[in-house]
Parts: C-alpha cells; structure tokens; sequence
C-alpha cells in the first residue's frame, strides 16, 4: 500500500507533515531507524578509517577507491568513478527514473604528507578531516546500508555520490562536472548535500565568493642606482589601499579580504613583481559583480599613473587580474519541496535548526535552478581545517534519520 498518494489517487494531497508522518511510521522505516542506531561502532570504525587515507585538493584518488570499494561492498547498482574521481552508486538498478541525489565531499583542506593518524576518546575521534568531510561520508554510506538492508521500494531511485574539489582552490570543479554532464545534469532533480557534523542548521542561501591573484610586473632593480623606476610592490600597496577603503553594503552581506601578498627578493633590490590574494564573498551575485569591477577600476588606477609618465625607451609595468575561485551566489525558493520536506522531517524528529548562509556543494545545482540544501550528518563536530578537529558521535543517529526522513519522502515509499 502507497505510503504517500499514487498519480491516480483522487484524494486530496497531503502536506509534506502528514507525509512524512506516514513514513516514519512505517514498520521498514523502523526497522532502518533501529539499523543506524545499532550500528554505531560500526560507523567510528568507517570515519576512522576514511580520515586516514589522504584526500588532498586535487589528489583524491586513494579516497575514491576506498568509496568505491565501499558502495560495492554494500550492493549499490552501477558503482564508478568519473575521469575526475568523483564516484557515485545507485540504489536500484533501473537508470530510467529521475533521481534524487545525495553528496558528501570526499577532499580535505590538507596538503600531501600530513600526518593523518586519528584516536578515539570516549563518544569522540580526533584527526584532521575527521568532522570535515569523513563523517559526511560516513552518513551516506551508513544511509545507503539502511535502505539496503530494509528493502524499502522507492518511488524515485537514489545517486549516492562522493565528490572532488570542493574545499578551497578546488572550486567545486567536482560537483561543477557532475552537472556538467548531461547524464546527471539532466536526471537529478533534487541533492541533498551532506557537509560536517550536526542537525541545527541547513544551508538553502548560496553563499558567492570569487577569488583573484593581481600581479604588478616591473623591470626591478637596485635600490640606489635604479631610484625612481616603478615599483611594483608600491603599485600593488596603492590599489589595495584604494580598494580596501571602499564600502561594502551590511544587507545583502558582503565582504572582501586581502589574504596573501609576496613579491621582492631584498630589501635593498627595487622588486620585479609583486602580488596578492583575494577573497570577495556576497550573497548576491550583483554585489559580487560591482565588488569585482571596483577592484579592477582601482588596479587600473594604479598603473594608469605610472603609465602616463613613462619616456621613451623606459621599461614599463605591467598588470594581471586572474581569477583563481568563482561560487555562485543563489537561493533554494521558500516554496521548494526539498524545503519543506526537511522542515517536516526536522519537525517530526524534533530538531531545532535554523538557515546558515555557507558555501557549499550545493552552490552549483542551485545556480542552475535545482532543488538543494546542504545539512549536517549528525553527532557535533569542531576544529574544523586544523590538526585537532574532532567529531562527537553522540546523538549521530539523529542527523541519521534526518538524512533518511528527508530521502524517503522525497522519493516516496510503497511496501
């Protein structure tokens, strides 16, 4: 019997509430419920292991293998790994039917070599990535588990998906060729992105950064026999200066941060080159957009006063604007399905959450007008990007179910 109305039901349809009441009283659903709870171990066992192969930006490969190895081991239909390493699974086999997906990021903020040794105290692991993302990969692996060992028939079929480069310089470039691809961009129509640890927040406002390296090129010289040639670093310090001194509105939120500078070889040498890093960040993709043509009007500026001076033969100065990060700013609509699916779910396991504006792997389907949130795995995490993360385990099965919940009634459940 159909869980939730059939396409030929005359009934009136029933809220996201009253569906997902009726889910969650299922007998299977249960049965799944008891599952994540009891398998606790289990899932420590998984995180522990996960946060010690490396995952550095753009070297996810041993970590994809590890997934890989995994969603096969649990009997998901069609496992892979793309050309980039992102790996994904589906729950049933038939490819025909839409689909709803759920991600957890597979890389770390961590560089090659570091040392990725975890420990277990009590309800807590330590080690670098433990929070961030392995127990977001552990839920959709303890979540596909759940649905195969219960033999709850869905509606919709499910994409289990461990993706590449989402933290830092990686971009998004993994979820970025996900949608890409007309395979996936074309058949998923809801993700649910899972990204650290907790239940009381939700990510549905997209937060938009762009990055930028800017570069002032010069002859370079000796401080005392080459006085008065342009200085590169001297360029670099006035339109960051004039840049800086700009107003950013509070409503919607927008910030700027100048975060590396380098250039020069000593302090008696006029330097060849100068450049630094940095961060614009906004809510709206119009704020984004007048934040980046200020920062080129005040490059510009800089130059173009040198430039007017120069004599002929004189070497000259040059610049580089290059863009190194672009996120989209976007916004799931209030009225949106995944929404309020998730507000009913919350609601029936009584979980208080409220929104957080965040970058995060969902920045790309909502950009393209998809439906997607990013929400928590459960359990509560910090240290988050540093050698001493931690993840607290207790409570995990909450943000479990909140997982599963929201899955079952997006995709619908018959018995």
């Amino acid at each position: 019997m159909p869980l939730r109305p059939s396409s030929t039901d005359t009934r009136a349809p029933v809220s996201p509430q009253q569906e997902v009441t009726r889910i969650a009283a299922a007998r299977s659903v249960h049965s799944a419920f008891l599952y994540l709870h009891n398998q606790e171990m289990e899932f420590r066992h998984w995180q522990r292991e996960l946060a010690e192969v490396p995952a550095p930006p753009f070297g996810e490969a041993a970590r994809s293998r590890w997934l890989q190895d995994r969603f096969a081991s649990l009997g998901l239909e069609d496992v892979h790994a793309d050309e980039l390493g992102n790996v994904f699974g589906t729950l049933q086999r038939d490819a025909t039917q839409p689909l709803v997906g759920v991600s957890a990021h597979l890389d770390t903020v961590f560089p090659i070599g570091t040392r990725l040794e975890t420990r277990e105290e009590g309800n807590r692991l330590y080690g670098p990535g433990i929070s961030d993302n392995a127990a977001g990969v552990v839920a959709i692996l303890a979540v596909a588990s759940a649905l195969k060992r219960s033999q709850l028939q869905l509606g919709s079929n499910v994409v289990f998906i461990g993706n590449v480069g989402e933290e830092g310089e990686g971009n998004l470039r993994g979820m970025r060729h996900i949608f890409a691809s007309p395979r996936w961009k074309d058949s998923i129509h809801s993700l649910l992105v899972i990204d650290g640890a907790g239940t009381d927040t939700y990510v549905t406002q997209a937060l938009g950064s762009r990055r930028f390296e800017v570069t002032f090129r010069g002859p370079g010289g000796h401080s005392w026999s080459d006085f008065g040639i342009p200085n590169p670093i001297v360029l670099l310090a006035r339109a960051l200066a004039r840049f800086s001194e700009g107003a950013v509105p509070s409503t919607p939120r927008t910030t700027f941060n100048i975060g590396v500078i380098h250039g020069g070889t000593s302090v008696n040498s006029i330097p060849a080159s100068a450049t630094a890093r940095l961060d614009l960040r906004s809510a709206s993709g119009e704020e984004l957009q007048r934040l980046e043509e200020r920062l080129r009007e005040c490059v510009n500026e800089a130059w173009s006063e040198v430039s007017l001076s120069y004599r002929a033969g004189e070497p000259k100065v040059t610049f580089a604007i290059e863009s190194i990060g672009d996120r989209p700013a976007a916004e799931l609509p209030a009225d949106a399905r995944i929404f309020q699916v998730l507000r009913a779910v919350d609601a029936h396991l009584r979980i208080k959450s409220i929104p957080r504006l965040a970058s995060t792997d969902a920045n790309v389907p909502l950009a393209l007008g998809k439906q997607a949130l990013t929400i928590g795995a459960g359990g509560d995490g910090g240290g988050a990007h540093t050698l001493r993360e931690w993840f607290d385990c207790a409570n995990r099965d909450v943000g479990l179910k909140r997982i599963l919940l929201t899955l079952l009634a997006l995709t619908g459940v018959r018995e």
